[in-house]
C-alpha cells in the first residue's frame, strides 16, 4: 500500500511546528521515521480498510439498543 504524499508546503508547515522541539525528541521522531518504510506491509488488501455491518440482531433490536442506550437530561458533576 502506498504512503500519503504530501506537497513541498504541507511539509513545511509540519517543520515549522516540529523545530521548536527538543533535541531528544527530535531524534526519537528522526528513527521513528526511518523505522516507518521498513514497517509498512507493501501486501495489504485495500479491501480489509472497509467493509459492511455484520450483527446477529434484528433490526428492532439494535434500534432498541441504541435508544436504551441514550442519555436523557443533563446532570452535572460537582469538582
Amino acid at each position: 500500500m502506498k504512503g500519503i504524499s504530501v506537497s513541498n508546503k504541507i511539509l513545511e508547515k509540519y517543520f515549522a511546528f516540529l523545530v521548536g522541539l527538543d533535541a531528544p525528541s527530535k531524534n526519537r521522531l528522526i528513527a521513528k521515521l526511518k523505522e516507518s518504510p521498513q514497517a509498512k506491509d507493501e501486501n495489504m488488501d485495500l479491501n480489509s480498510l472497509f467493509g459492511a455491518w455484520e450483527d446477529d440482531r434484528s433490526t428492532e433490536e439494535i434500534i432498541q439498543d441504541i435508544r436504551d442506550s441514550r442519555v436523557n437530561g443533563r446532570e452535572i458533576e460537582d469538582f
